[in-house]
């Protein structure tokens, strides 16, 4: 999802949040981040990085002086952090849910984090923690069932019916 930000109501681009994502990263892993660190990790020459930050600097989300350290704004921060939460979410329901593999998940992720509405990210959030809250603290038998006509293809028979329920209820 793009981030409102203030300075003219405009939005950042994927572009942009991902460059926010990455210092993010770099900067809890390494508890700095600088533009050659930030080039390896996106990708991209240096100077792609150079006028990322000024685009960054410009919106005040980032302070950047040449060759050294690039620190957030609060407000960047703040943004920064949605941006990972984000992230860190539709991999773990792609992983955890899905079955998706790690690496194939957390590049799906970094596409749907850009383009998927507060509204569904926020049902995605809820149907995780219900999904996590399960009162046997295991995985739920409804998601066993998924897991397994996922790999297969088939439906496992349901046994709910016995008590005069449908599987559904």
């Amino acid at each position: 999802m793009s981030v409102k930000v203030k300075k003219g109501n405009k939005k950042l681009s994927s572009n942009m949040e991902d460059y926010l994502e990455a210092i993010a990263v770099l900067k809890k892993d390494r508890g700095v981040a600088r533009v050659g660190d930030i080039s390896r990790l996106v990708n991209v020459k240096k100077p792609s990085v150079t006028s990322a930050l000024s685009v960054l600097s410009g919106k005040g989300l980032v302070v950047h002086e040449r060759y050294g350290y690039v620190e957030f704004t609060p407000k960047g921060k703040i943004i920064a952090r949605g941006i990972k939460k984000r992230h860190d979410m539709f991999v773990r329901f792609l992983v955890d849910v899905l079955g998706i593999d790690s690496q194939t998940a957390a590049e799906d992720a970094c596409r749907m984090e850009h383009t998927v509405s507060s509204e569904t990210f926020e049902n995605l959030t809820k149907f995780i923690e219900f999904v996590d809250t399960h009162p046997d603290g295991d995985r739920p038998e409804w998601l066993k069932r998924f897991d397994h006509y996922s790999k297969t293809g088939k439906r496992l028979k349901c046994t709910i019916k016995e008590a005069g329920r449908r599987a559904e209820e």
